[in-house]
């Protein structure tokens, strides 16, 4: 049996994963319920897979921030402390992370090895041109978007599904976070 695989990943109404300027992580508009439930999510057992880009970016905003700062929320230390398996043709071992390793190679043949071998679910928050070339070779089971009630057409950066297939989507799961956000769940369907 395959291990199911989630692309993870957070998103403007207006589909960027991140905005330049003054937006924070999460646009400024996190409250206890999404910390909560990312908390929860990330307490079930997984592994983690991240793209090199994606890892480098984590270990870096890990590094430079101080215990206070929002990148260590107790959902982001748990998802550090996961097993984790990081795609990547630049990187070595040792990684600063405690239980990652490198897995070289073409991200689709890696990750279609993890799914036939792996234990418990996949998981992979951000990543977007992995998440997408994964989608498009049909590995991917659910995407998980949690969309911020806000636009970022002059800031936003890091456009979500840009040059993604096409894909029919069937709604799998909803639920509304501090009463503004939206995690939606999809299992997607190559079109």
């Amino acid at each position: 049996m395959s291990a199911t695989y989630t692309f993870d990943v957070f998103s403007s109404l207006d589909g960027f994963g991140s905005a330049s300027a003054d937006w924070s992580g999460y646009w400024g508009k996190q409250g206890p319920e999404l910390l909560d439930h990312r908390l929860a999510l990330y307490g079930e057992e997984q592994r983690m897979v991240f793209g090199a880009n994606t890892y480098r970016m984590f270990a870096r905003m890990l590094a430079e921030s101080d215990e206070d700062a929002e990148v260590r929320d107790p959902w982001v230390s748990r998802m550090r402390n996961l097993p984790a398996t990081v795609v990547a043709t630049t990187l070595e071992e040792p990684l600063d992370w405690p239980d990652a390793t490198v897995a070289s190679g073409d991200a689709v043949d890696v990750v279609g090895r993890l799914k036939e071998e792996s234990a418990v679910p996949l998981r992979s928050h951000g990543s977007l041109a992995m998440n997408r070339a994964l989608m498009a070779a049909g590995l991917v089971d659910l995407v998980q978007v949690s969309v911020f009630p806000v636009i970022t057409g002059q800031t936003g950066e890091c456009p979500v599904f840009e040059g993604a297939a096409d894909f029919d989507l069937e709604l799998v799961e909803q639920r509304t976070l501090d009463g503004h956000i939206q995690e939606l769940t999809y299992r997607p369907a190559l079109r």
